[in-house]
């Protein structure tokens, strides 16, 4: 959950009047040496208030489990759906209330320990720990990615055990990293991981006691009036009508015409005009915009401007690479004559490698021209964030890091971590341990066992640890600091594609060990600093964190087996009826990534003995971009607005296209907007109470009329009427097509 109120800090950016500053700093620590801190988390504790309850296990885990179901569940489908951790905190707080009055007070025994269904009223610290489990559901299994493009796409068998364990390894491997460092990243007072203060903020708000405002209602009347509307509408786009998440009349008008269906297209080209009436089609793929800080959205239509708008119809109608030959708008791969890229020609079937020969005779792998910008954009935002961070906030990092070490050190700490030493047992150390040796030699088997099915051998296992636990210290400070989290999966890809091509589950698997290991230990050090502001007993912390790990993890898994298993032609559009929303597109875009990193391999695509080594270039573009901005800051330090030009967020706006498409960016823009600047300067009060709640009551709804409607009767057969409206395409089908003459494709004019 991220989002902004008056004085906590914008994601991503510690600029202007929200600057910190450490030197201000009480040299006992009584309180927070953070300014923010200081203004949102209590500095009070009281240990003897239950905390893993009876209440917290049954809640969490429901939590966990159903938000995993559903945000797996929406992954495969053409508009995703993500439902963060918000909708659940919302949600619990009647029903552990309600648990609370009706459950039996007695005390039970059992080997010594004295337990109760009912230990008293539902209080804070069993809410924050049922959110810890939410989080762990709301968090995708990246690995089910592999999974997906293994069944689905290369149409190859894999092991269920070799899967199960590839889910739970990918998950827990990056705990043992979290161990390492949690002393420098979570008892450190200067590490203060900002998101955090939201929570903290929306938990301190939710438990207050609140009278219903004369004429008006209460936050939780508010959220279920929102949901239940959300949850009627949603059967109109979801069964009925699901062309209205993509309306693109300038088709409708120019139906014959390529280059007005390329420019009027919200799904396959630029989208001007374009719009849905689909909340899905708005927090699809890029999340709430209600949760989004104002200045991120300018920060981001700028890029989107710039790259989709500017730069990309430039390339494409001059021709740059042969830009004609392919659609405006698409991930897929293609062959020198414009064809889809025939992967099962250049693999050798028996050993699942390229085959050499075959791919000389054949053709050198094409993209179109905006995908494979794209990855230069990629490229791009990697270095520029680096060089963001180094310019802008370096100074205070290094003051931050030099004070943490001392701290360490000298057994240190503010209020909170004074309070949490005194008050409660820390994790022993040897727990993480065991959690990294175990988890590293599981991975090794799952790799190594099973008829090596996912191609990587051993070596690949510890050189893709070695590069989490090389990252993990410094890009969590960067993390902890500033919200930036620069990602590893472009280097992860680099390296195991240079090092072993030709091998596209390999690749893929390397990708997920180095890059989410160390995404998931940052994750479990936030949540465990929640905790920690929170004044959560650590070993409940760690218990807590280890089984929603654990369950959400099997959820993905079997839930995506499932899918995979009985929907037929599942992420196959061609093969697929009119209306299905079973697409896969994060899929598909996993899927090529393999084939340009794994079968074919960067030396075969982004040098000189590829069609695109100019890409290279913008690994320098990135690295120079903050330089002007943060030149200007320095020279002009009234003006506020030039502190709040983020290039990483400009450079990498595009990042999720595809899969996302135009008309998600443009109806994310238009509802981000609106709320962000027009309801939140001229109704600040409105917004304040209920801008969070309206936005986990939209994603609630559509969430439990898409899951209500599939088993009742998509499950079945039970089709919606059709109709014209019945195809969740845009109705812009040459839009697709290419526009360089002499090129045949079929449904397509011949120029």
């Amino acid at each position: 959950m991220t989002g902004l109120v008056d004085d906590e800090v914008p994601r991503g950016n510690l600029s202007g009047k929200h600057q910190f500053d450490i030197d201000v700093v009480d040299e006992e620590f009584n309180d927070s040496p953070i300014e923010q801190v200081r203004l949102t988390v209590p500095i009070t504790d009281d240990p003897s208030v239950p905390a893993l309850t009876f209440r917290t296990w049954v809640l969490g885990l429901l939590s966990c489990c159903t938000l995993a179901f559903v945000n797996q569940f929406f992954a495969y489908r053409q508009n995703q759906l993500f439902i963060s951790s918000v909708s659940a905190q919302i949600l619990v707080l009647p029903i552990g209330k309600l648990m609370a009055s009706t459950l039996p007070t007695k005390k039970f025994q059992l080997l010594g320990w004295t337990f109760s269904f009912n230990p008293g009223p539902f209080n804070l610290k069993e809410h924050v720990l049922i959110t810890i489990f939410a989080n762990s559901g709301s968090n995708s299994v990246y690995a089910v990615n592999i999974i997906t493009i293994v069944m689905a796409f290369y149409h190859r068998a894999l092991h269920p055990m070799a899967a199960f364990l590839l889910a739970q390894t990918t998950q827990m491997l990056g705990y043992g990293w979290a161990g390492l460092f949690r002393k420098y990243l979570v008892d450190s007072p200067f590490m203060w991981w900002p998101d955090n203060l939201v929570q903290v903020s929306l938990f301190r708000a939710l438990h207050e006691w609140e009278m219903r405002p004369k004429g008006g209602r209460t936050r939780l009347q508010y959220f279920s009036l929102v949901f239940v509307c959300s949850f009627a509408y949603y059967i109109i786009p979801g069964y009925f009508f699901p062309s209205i998440g993509a309306l693109s009349f300038v088709c409708w008008i120019w139906k014959d015409s390529v280059t007005a269906q390329i420019i009027g297209s919200g799904l396959n080209g630029l989208g001007i005009g374009s719009f849905g009436l689909d909340w899905s089609t708005v927090a699809s793929f890029l999340k709430s915009p209600l949760a989004t800080p104002g200045f991120v959205f300018m920060n981001m239509l700028a890029g989107f401007t710039f790259i989709f708008y500017i730069l990309t119809p430039i390339n494409y109608w001059s021709n740059v690479k042969d830009a004609k030959k392919f659609p405006f708008f698409s991930s897929h791969t293609f062959d020198s004559t414009g064809k889809t890229y025939n992967v099962t020609r250049v693999l050798d079937q028996k050993s699942f490698d390229l085959d050499q020969k075959v791919y000389n005779s054949y053709s050198k792998l094409y993209l179109s021209m905006y995908f494979a910008t794209n990855y230069g954009w990629n490229f791009a935002g990697l270095t520029s964030t680096i060089s963001h961070v180094a310019l802008f906030h370096g100074k205070d990092i290094w003051k931050m890091w030099k004070k943490t070490s001392s701290a360490a050190k000298d057994q240190l700490g503010d209020i909170h971590t004074r309070l949490m030493r005194k008050n409660y047992d820390a994790v022993p150390q040897w727990w993480f341990h065991i959690m990294l040796v175990s988890m590293v030699a599981l991975s090794i088997f799952v790799c190594e066992g099973f008829g090596k099915q996912l191609q990587l051998p051993w070596w690949g296992v510890l050189l893709a640890c070695a590069i989490a636990l090389t990252f993990t210290l410094p890009i969590g400070i960067i993390q902890a600091t500033t919200n930036i989290q620069p990602g590893l999966n472009v280097i992860t890809e680099l390296v195991i594609g240079y090092l072993y091509p030709g091998k596209p589950l390999a690749n893929v698997a390397f990708k997920t060990y180095g890059y989410i290991s160390m995404s998931q230990a940052l994750m479990f050090l936030g949540d465990f600093k929640l905790g920690h502001y929170m004044k959560i007993p650590p070993k409940s912390m760690f218990i807590v964190q280890l089984a929603g790990t654990l369950a959400a993890s099997s959820v993905y898994f079997g839930t995506s087996w499932w899918l995979l298993t009985t929907v037929k032609n599942i992420c196959d559009p061609l093969a697929l009826p009119p209306g299905s929303p079973w697409t896969c597109p994060s899929d598909e875009v996993f899927y090529n990534a393999s084939i340009i990193w794994g079968v074919i391999g960067p030396r075969r695509m982004f040098t000189k003995e590829g069609n695109y080594p100019e890409m290279n270039w913008f690994f320098l573009v990135g690295l120079l971009a903050p330089i002007p901005g943060w030149l200007l800051s320095r020279k002009f330090p009234k003006q506020e607005w030039l502190k709040l030009i983020n290039m990483p967020i400009i450079i990498g706006t595009t990042a999720l296209m595809p899969p996302a498409r135009a008309v998600h960016y443009l109806m994310w823009f238009a509802v981000g907007i609106f709320f962000s600047f027009y309801v939140y300067r001229q109704h600040r009060a409105w917004w304040a109470r209920h801008n969070y709640i309206l936005s986990a009551a939209l994603d609630a709804g559509v969430a439990f009329t898409g899951v209500l409607v599939y088993f009742t009767l998509q499950s079945k057969g039970i089709g919606g009427p059709q109709w014209w409206g019945q195809d969740s395409t845009d109705h812009c089908p040459l839009a697709k097509c290419p526009t360089a003459p002499g090129i045949e494709v079929a449904g397509c004019p011949v120029f």
